[in-house]
């Protein structure tokens, strides 16, 4: 069975200008599958930079990659016919970071959940569209009368996320990419944010990808987690496994630099410098050999292929060369 969702394979590069020779690569072939057999939680999980977003703009169609293929159902985004890319467009939806730019501030609330209702159900009658919408909002927890026919400014930012995932909710999609939706609300929202779309996950069957830099939450709510560090997947497995016994030496460092509530546990007692040996990195060099404590010569000029581990994880690195070559990348 094809995965319901895949990105095979990727890489995503980016011209500086139509002049300059420059070019930054956002993402270097990177896998990822969503099953589609059962429902899964997918932590995407990086620093700022590490191509995360890249990743989750190409699984929602809205860039193309440079090389590689995004997959539906095993037929490539690319080649979709119209009816098919209309499913495609209802059955992935999106819930993004920044609660305060995905409104028009002339339009009331209303309007973000009745245009795909417009859209994907033009035959709804106005009790049918009022329904849908009372629906939505009350499975994240918020109470129609009190937030229909409102503008944005007049609800806060966590109100105007949720609205965000009662909308990703309205089309009843099978999966939903959900972009760092916790990282510009207030602390006390985010847990009712992150339960919205685990009940969602429950209720409904709805797989979620999730892109975070807090493995706190990626922890918390998925089952899978895929490390990032400068455009590649360095690290990828169960998630207990990959947070409680890391592998990767950049995986060891996030995790390191999180504070335990124990006061007898020092702090970022494993801290990972660059290293200024002077030495250029090849082209297809491991992208972690300038931090990496336990580099070796092979790393500098060859990037590592991923090595199973054990058999609910992978590990991109040559410290794990005596374990068997995996047969994907992620």
């Amino acid at each position: 069975m094809a995965p319901l969702l895949e990105a095979r394979n990727v890489s995503k590069i980016f011209g500086s200008g139509l002049f300059s020779r420059k070019q930054t690569i956002a993402l270097e072939t990177a896998s990822v599958a969503i099953p589609d057999d059962r429902p899964s939680i997918v932590a995407i999980a990086g620093e700022s930079g590490s191509g995360k977003t890249t990743l989750a703009r190409l699984l929602l169609g809205i860039t193309t990659p440079t090389t590689g293929q995004i997959l539906y159902q095993g037929r490539d985004l690319q080649r979709l016919d119209g009816q098919q890319w209309r499913t495609f467009r209802r059955e992935v939806q999106a819930v993004f970071q920044d609660p305060f730019e995905v409104y028009n501030p002339f339009y009331k609330v209303d309007h973000a959940l009745l245009a795909p209702i417009g859209k994907f159900f033009p035959k709804a009658s106005t009790s049918e569209t009022q329904r849908m919408m009372e629906e939505a909002l009350q499975a994240v927890g918020l109470r129609p009368e009190e937030t229909l026919g409102r503008y944005p400014h007049q609800l806060s930012g966590g109100q105007r996320q949720r609205v965000m995932v009662a909308r990703a909710l309205l089309l009843k999609p099978r999966i939903i990419v959900a972009d760092e939706p916790v990282s510009m609300v207030d602390a006390s929202l985010r847990a009712t944010i992150l339960e919205s779309l685990l009940a969602a996950h429950k209720a409904f069957g709805i797989s979620i990808i999730y892109i975070t830099h807090d493995l706190t939450t990626a922890y918390q709510l998925s089952e899978r987690i895929l490390m990032m560090y400068r455009g590649n997947i360095v690290e990828a497995g169960d998630v207990d496994l990959v947070i409680k016994a890391p592998q990767h030496p950049y995986t060891q460092l996030l995790i390191d630099s999180i504070p335990l509530p124990n006061p007898k546990v020092h702090w970022g007692q494993r801290e990972i410098q660059p290293r200024q040996s002077g030495a250029e990195l090849a082209a297809h060099s491991c992208r972690f050999a300038d931090r990496c404590p336990q580099v070796m010569e092979i790393c500098r000029t060859q990037a590592p292929p991923f090595y199973q581990t054990d058999a609910r994880r992978v590990v991109a690195c040559y410290l794990y060369e005596n374990a068997p070559v995996a047969g994907e990348r992620a």
